[in-house]
């Protein structure tokens, strides 16, 4: 059901998501963040690679990607636009030729994923002993989707993420896992070096009525506090950057 409903917005993704102006400040965050990890020459695996816009940019830096998705679509547009790209789940990427100096993992699709722990031993064979995993997802709290929707009295979608599962028009099931769930699902083989805020100041792409260079203000800001221990938690999305362990 997942992949169907991807499957359905992959033609319009890039006008509902990647092209905003606030996809793209969030999207810069992460890829601030992430650069030092992906050097030129490396190899990457790109989990739920959409229609491939951080496989290209990762590809423009010289690293050499290999990208999946569940959607059809979102792997056939991204193949077009030149991503070695295959239809696969974020649940079971069984079968891939690691390993990989980094896997990356952007803005929400092991959101759709119930048990990450299971994940864990796929990830870690994947992965070389130092090499990183980057996870961005969705938070649990976002202080602009709270006051968004508070403000025009719908107290459903205000405290939909609280509870740390809720549905959504793309999933049935969608998880919002705290940092310590996180941690503890990828331990003992990663290691949380640290996480940050992506989309503090900066709001979700649903949010109307800023302008592009208001929103580019905002990120600005963003780039002062997003990742500031008592503001990242209230952020639109998390990026945790774990290290796999070196064998003794």
């Amino acid at each position: 059901m997942t992949a169907t409903a991807f499957d359905r917005i992959a033609p319009s993704y890039s006008d509902l998501w990647s092209t905003t102006p606030a996809g793209e400040m969030q999207r810069e965050a992460v890829w601030r963040l992430i650069v030092p990890l992906f050097p030129a020459g490396s190899r990457a695996l790109d989990i739920g690679c959409g229609i491939g816009d951080d496989a290209l940019a990762l590809q423009a830096r010289g690293v050499h990607v290999t990208a999946i998705d569940a959607s059809s679509e979102m792997v056939r547009n991204a193949r077009a636009r030149g991503v070695e790209a295959v239809v696969q789940a974020a649940e079971n990427p069984g079968g891939l030729d690691g390993p990989y100096d980094a896997i990356l993992s952007n803005f929400g699709t092991l959101n759709c994923v119930e048990n990450l722990a299971a994940l864990r031993p796929f990830l870690a064979h994947l992965t070389r002993a130092g090499g990183w995993l980057a996870i961005c997802l969705m938070s649990r709290l976002c202080a602009w989707e709270t006051i968004w929707y508070l403000l025009r009295g719908d107290l459903t979608r205000a405290t939909r993420r609280w509870s740390g599962e809720a549905s959504s028009s793309l999933a049935p099931r969608v998880f919002y896992p705290t940092i310590t769930n996180m941690r503890h699902a990828f331990e003992p083989d990663f290691t949380l070096c640290s996480w940050h805020g992506i989309g503090l100041a900066v709001p979700p792409s649903y949010v109307t009525g800023l302008s592009a260079s208001r929103i580019r203000r905002l990120a600005e800001l963003d780039g002062h506090i997003a990742s500031l221990p008592l503001l990242r938690v209230l952020s639109d999305h998390r990026l945790l950057l774990f290290r796999k362990v070196m064998p003794c």
